[in-house]
Parts: structure tokens; C-alpha cells; sequence
């Protein structure tokens, strides 16, 4: 095994707008693409007067609303185990940076967890995931990639998974997470649960989703990014929730001296507009919700438009996107110079007119023909077309949805009747 995983980019092509090269292109969280509630704007405008600096860690309100957030979903925590920070990107350094040793991740996953691993000069390593859900590992396979990273002389302390998934949007089921939590824990490693997306359950009643922190309480922290369900994008923030005993505390000092080192505080008027939608007000839990039912709508109606195109995904389960494979195409991809997830993305980013990253991006084979696909760019291209999808009672009938679905099939229909006339003769 190597003692770095391959980044396996291509070398960018010439023509590539700036930023949008294989090194500075790093996909982004799938945006909502909804105009920010009104009470959020409210809120920030309120406190934009507010100029002195917010404390390292989160100010007192605002740890009492993530506590409060984390009980009412059975995870109680005191405020001297929780942090904030903008973003869980500086969250997740700061644990990294704190814990010290080689990283694990699953494989695909977020694309923003290896950079700030390597970023430390920490080996991260991808294991791979069980055919029915990604975010967490096969525990078979972690168990022999840390055997194997031992044997050459690494040091595996931490993993990272993900219970509601991007980019696969799969939610890991309570049996393959049970297995993975106790392989890890007998190796000793520290956990790290990103949680970003839980609040994203398409069918929320239907999809038991839970926390490995409920599991392993002593050895897991939890981080979310309120951009998942709470808060625009471009308003960082995030929380931490640290686990129990010593090694709780000895992590939580230890990483809130690496913000401070790093100067990694929340814009005041941003911490207290995260501290209102952490207290989950009736505003904001019904425009989560009515986001969620739309996504949910959308990406089924992608999904069905990716199947029926001849590629494969799996049902999408949380957020707002999908993860799809193009590998029953490659015949018909191949004839118009596509052999890898690059020039895959490549295409459709042209074709579509929306962002459409690559495997790659995610740590997945570059070879493989895989790309995510997020719901966002499908409900329209104003603020007032995305609003009407939201207040809509069928918004896939809205005529900028049909359009936009539309496109999406036609290039994957094309694709499709593209490959099946490659097919040699039976």
C-alpha cells in the first residue's frame, strides 16, 4: 500500500476557466439554490452592528443552542464539550491538526476532508464502502487497510464517516454502522462523524438514521456545518460535539488552542444568526422541512432520468444530490473522447450547464466513470422560479423544472441510444 493516496487528477486542460483546475476546483456542499429565509436575514441584519470579536470556540449563546439542538435528538452534551467554528472545514483541521497520526476515509467522500489531512502532511488513506451505502466504511476492508498501514509502519488514529452521505446521498444502515464502529473502537481509533446532512432524510420517518456517538460515546466527535439544513453557504458556520471522559476533554482544549492559533472565529452577526437556527424557531424548522420535500421530489425525478438514461445510482436517501455511474456508457463516452471521470465531468458540465464533478473529486478511481449531480441547479435560474418550486404543491410540473429535467434526460437518452448502437452484435 502506499504511504500517500494518489490524488489522480489530470493535468488541466488550457482552456479551463480559472479556479477551475484539478488542484483549485474543489466541488463545493450541494447548495439549496433557494433565496435565504427572510427571519435568517432578519436576524443577521439585526446583529450587524455587533464588531467585536466573537470568542474562540463560540460565544455562550451559541453554545447553549447547540446543546439544546444535539438533546433534542438524544445526544445531551454540557457546553464545556462543544465548539463552533466557520465552517466544519476548520473544524475538521483542527481536529486533524489535534489528534495527530494517518487519517481514514471512506471511499468516495466528501471532497473537502483529504485536502486538510494533507494539507497537515498526514497520509490519508480510502477505504472502500459496501455496495448499499456509502459514508462509512466496509469494516472488513478497515480492518485490513489498518493492518496493512501498520505492517508498513503508519500510524492510524482517526476516521472519518459520514451516517447521511455526500456525495452518494446514502444513509448507512444502522447494522453496516454498528459493525464499522466496533472495528474501529478494537483497533483504537478516534472517530469523527460528519452529520452535515441528518437533517436531510428525504423519507425522515421511513430512514432510521443513527449517530455513532450514540454507539461510542467516549470516542466520537461530532461535527456538523450549518450550511447542511440551517443556514446559507456563505454564512460558515459549524459545531462540534466532543465525547466523553478525558479524552473529550483533552480533545476539546487541544483544538480550540489550534483555532486560536489559526484565528478561526465566527463573524459575530453569523454566530448569532446560528444561534437562532440551531433553537430551531417555527420558521426555520418549516422552511427545512419544505426544502427537504422538494429536493427529495427532485432528485427521485433525477434518479428515474439517470436509470432510465442507462446509468446507475443509487436511490437517493439525504440532500440534495445523487451519485451516478456512467460505466453501462462507456462505449458511447469513449467515441466522443471520454475515458475518465475528468473529461466525464468534462462533458456534462458543458451539456448540462450545471457543475457536474467528477468520482475524482471525491477520492473515488479516476478511471471510473462517476459523477455527482445536485438538485439545486434543477429548480430554475432565478430566485423567483426557485421560490415558486418551493411553494409549489407539484413543483416537478413547474415548466423550469420540466425543462431542466428534460435536458438531463435528453443527454442521457442520447448517451444511452449512443451506447446501445456501439453494442456489438449478438
Amino acid at each position: 500500500m502506499r504511504r500517500t493516496d494518489p490524488e489522480g487528477h489530470r493535468p488541466a486542460p488550457q482552456t479551463l476557466p480559472q479556479g477551475h483546475g484539478p488542484v483549485r476546483y474543489g466541488p463545493t456542499l450541494p447548495d439549496d439554490g433557494l433565496p435565504v429565509l427572510p427571519e435568517l436575514s432578519a436576524v443577521l441584519a439585526a446583529a450587524a452592528g455587533r464588531g467585536g470579536e466573537e470568542p474562540v470556540g463560540g460565544g455562550a449563546a451559541l453554545i447553549e443552542a447547540a446543546c439544546g439542538y444535539w438533546a433534542r435528538r438524544g445526544l445531551a452534551v454540557t457546553g464545556d464539550r462543544v465548539t463552533a467554528g466557520p465552517g466544519a472545514p476548520a473544524l475538521l483541521l483542527a481536529l486533524t491538526a489535534a489528534l495527530g497520526g494517518d487519517v481514514l476515509v471512506p471511499r468516495p467522500c466528501p471532497a473537502w476532508w483529504a485536502p486538510y489531512a494533507r494539507l497537515l502532511g498526514r497520509p490519508v488513506f480510502h477505504v472502500p464502502t459496501p455496495a448499499e451505502s456509502g459514508g462509512v466504511p466496509d469494516p472488513y476492508a478497515l480492518l485490513e487497510t489498518v493492518r496493512r498501514v501498520r505492517e508498513e509502519g503508519g500510524d492510524p488514529r482517526l476516521l472519518v464517516l459520514s451516517i447521511a452521505d455526500d456525495p452518494t446521498a446514502t444513509v448507512a444502515p444502522p447494522e453496516l454502522l454498528h459493525e464499522t464502529v466496533e472495528a474501529a473502537a478494537g483497533e483504537g481509533l478516534h472517530l469523527v462523524s460528519d452529520e452535515t446532512w441528518r437533517d436531510t432524510l428525504h423519507v425522515p420517518h421511513g430512514t432510521v438514521l443513527l449517530s455513532p456517538a450514540e454507539m461510542l460515546p467516549d470516542r466520537v466527535t461530532v461535527v456538523m456545518d450549518l450550511a447542511g439544513a440551517l443556514l446559507p453557504a456563505g454564512w460558515p458556520a459549524a459545531v462540534a460535539r466532543f465525547p466523553e471522559g478525558d479524552t473529550g476533554t483533552a480533545l476539546h482544549a487541544r483544538v480550540l488552542d489550534v483555532l486560536t492559533a489559526m484565528g478561526a472565529r465566527l463573524a459575530g452577526p453569523v454566530a448569532v444568526t446560528a444561534g437562532y437556527a440551531l433553537d430551531e424557531p417555527e420558521p426555520v424548522v418549516v422552511r427545512r422541512e419544505a426544502a427537504v420535500r422538494l429536493h427529495a421530489r427532485v432528485a427521485a425525478a433525477a434518479h428515474t432520468a439517470v436509470v432510465v438514461g442507462g446509468a446507475l445510482a443509487r436511490p437517493p436517501q439525504a440532500g440534495r444530490h445523487l451519485y451516478a455511474d456512467l460505466e453501462p456508457l462507456r462505449a458511447a463516452l469513449g467515441a466522443q473522447g471520454v475515458g475518465d471521470a475528468q473529461e466525464l465531468e468534462d462533458l456534462l458540465g458543458a451539456r448540462l450547464g450545471m457543475p457536474a464533478p467528477g468520482g475524482h473529486r471525491f477520492g473515488d478511481d479516476l478511471a471510473a466513470l462517476r459523477v455527482r449531480l445536485a438538485t439545486g441547479p434543477l429548480l430554475g435560474g432565478t430566485d423567483e422560479e426557485r421560490l415558486e418550486c418551493l411553494m409549489s404543491p407539484a413543483p416537478l410540473e413547474l415548466p423550469h423544472v420540466q425543462r431542466a429535467l428534460m435536458s438531463l434526460r435528453s443527454v442521457l437518452d442520447d448517451l444511452r441510444d449512443d451506447a446501445q448502437r456501439w453494442e456489438p452484435p449478438r
